[in-house]
């Protein structure tokens, strides 16, 4: 196919898909690049068409919940500010409408708390495929000139976690992009990387392990599910336990901390090594 032809099909695809109203806020260049990879592997327009809605739903929409009202919860949030016991419940409500911050609410306190025991204040964060994890905020030990970026590829998302995060002081952004095909590259002093290495998998086998070696964090925390979301409890384990192994060989981290849940997830801490800031110059994240 060629080039022009190309892109005109991946554009007829991507207005499909936005068509829906369940993908309509996923950002532009996430379905395109799915759209891309899926058009040369099926018969037509059509089946790329639903090929690109079933991967939409594994990567992000089966986490999500059915009916998001980001405009009555900013507002909910906002009743809540300057009451940290009542600005933290309405957090954890929210969070529990997504099924992989639900699972966290009962260790976010031993969570973050471990992070800031092992580095102190955090003055930066880089949250990669965030979902609804910013919310936690009011559980970390941020620094009072802490910068959060958080990313994630629903448009509607990022602009209320853009709202909340103004609404508890901090600077930053968030942003809808395709995490899968790389981060922005400011240097910060740890990114969050939860549970997502699975799901961008389906979109491209290599992601997690580049990940890993190229967001710009002296520390990462990191975890993996021991499980998917249809408990298939081997097959998930069996899958990530391999990029693991690889990214202990590499010698740019050290195992430094596990977290477990009973549930279906594993959390490890990894702290990145210097050698990056040493190749490119850049001055170090504290």
């Amino acid at each position: 196919m060629a080039g022009s032809d190309q892109a005109s099909a991946v554009q007829v695809v991507v207005s499909a898909v936005q068509g829906s109203s369940k993908y309509r806020y996923v950002a532009e260049d996430v379905i395109a690049h799915i759209a891309a990879r899926e058009l040369a592997n099926r018969r037509n327009t059509k089946e790329a068409i639903k090929a690109t809605k079933n991967k939409l739903h594994q990567v992000g929409a089966a986490y999500m919940p059915q009916r998001a009202t980001y405009d009555r919860w900013l507002a909910e949030l906002r009743q809540a500010a300057g009451d940290e016991a009542a600005l933290r419940e309405r957090c954890a409500e929210i969070m529990r409408q997504h099924a992989s911050t639900q699972e966290r609410l009962p260790i976010l306190g031993e969570l973050y708390g471990e992070v800031s025991r092992r580095i102190g204040a955090i003055h930066s964060v880089m949250d990669v495929a965030c979902g609804f994890n910013p919310l936690a905020i009011p559980w970390m030990s941020l620094a009072p000139d802490a910068v959060y970026y958080a990313y994630d590829m629903y448009l509607d998302l990022a602009e209320f976690l853009q709202g909340f995060i103004a609404l508890v002081g901090v600077r930053g952004e968030a942003r809808a992009i395709d995490v899968s095909q790389g981060v922005p590259q400011q240097e910060v002093q740890v990114a969050y990387l939860l549970k997502a290495i699975p799901c961008l998998e389906q979109l491209d086998k290599a992601v997690g392990l580049r990940l890993l070696e190229s967001i710009p964090a002296r520390h990462l925390l990191v975890s993996f599910p021991v499980a998917s979301l249809a408990a298939r409890t081997r097959e998930c384990w069996t899958i990530t336990r391999p990029i693991l192994r690889n990214w202990c060989r590499t010698g740019s981290g050290g195992l430094s901390n596990w977290f477990s849940q009973p549930s279906w997830s594993t959390w490890f801490t990894r702290i990145k090594r210097a050698h990056r800031r040493a190749q490119t110059g850049q001055k170090g994240a504290v």
